[in-house]
């Protein structure tokens, strides 16, 4: 069982940045590949970015390639989301979310965070 807890968003212009965290309960950090998604009111979640247990591989939408940037500190059991350059179509729910040992870029994650809102305005 792994309990996901992301921090982080907020409201910020157009153009500004945000970094979200996702810190993670458990010894097994390391077992997990992570992925953030977005979900924009009255639309899907979206997948956004992942990256694999050690941090080798990342992966990222086409929508916020060069913009956002997904790191993990496995020592610190986080994963973040650094945004830049951002658009007022990047405001979403954001959430966080652990899958055992694949990583994927659906949305059959194993675990979830609760999420937190980021609002861009114009």
């Amino acid at each position: 069982q792994v309990q996901l807890v992301e921090s982080g968003g907020g409201l910020v212009q157009a153009g500004g940045s945000l970094r979200l965290s996702c810190a993670a309960s458990g010894r097994t950090f390391s077992r997990y590949a992570m992925g953030w998604f977005r979900q924009a009111p009255g639309k899907e979640r979206e997948f956004v970015a992942a990256i694999s247990r050690i941090g080798i591989s990342t992966y990222y939408a086409d929508s916020v390639k060069g913009r956002f940037t997904i790191s993990r500190d496995n020592a610190k059991n986080t994963v973040y989301l650094q945004m830049n350059s951002l658009k007022p179509e990047d405001t979403a729910v954001y959430y966080c979310a652990a899958n055992t040992l694949v990583v994927l870029t659906t949305t059959a994650y194993d675990y979830w965070g609760q999420g937190t809102q980021v609002t861009v305005s114009s």
